[in-house]
């Protein structure tokens, strides 16, 4: 549990690197769905849980795009 959520945290850091306000909504959101579920002790939910983390992390890494205004109109 802990390695996934420390995985998050630097997925977060690299995928939102110079979004301070971006690292800063992924920071919270992380650390509430760990803190509202840390008190789980089924087995089978927990997995899911893993499951559905991992499943974010990899969302993260391969489908988030960052964009930057390098004009008016244009990104």
């Amino acid at each position: 549990v802990l390695k996934l959520f420390k995985l998050l945290h630097r997925t977060r850091q690299e995928v939102f690197r110079n979004d301070s306000k971006a690292l800063e909504a992924a920071r919270q959101k992380i650390n509430e769905e760990f803190r509202n579920n840390r008190d789980e002790t089924s087995e089978e939910k927990i997995n899911e849980l893993l499951k559905i983390a991992s499943d974010v992390e990899v969302i993260l890494r391969t489908s988030v795009i960052q964009a930057v205004h390098t004009d008016s109109d244009k990104i």
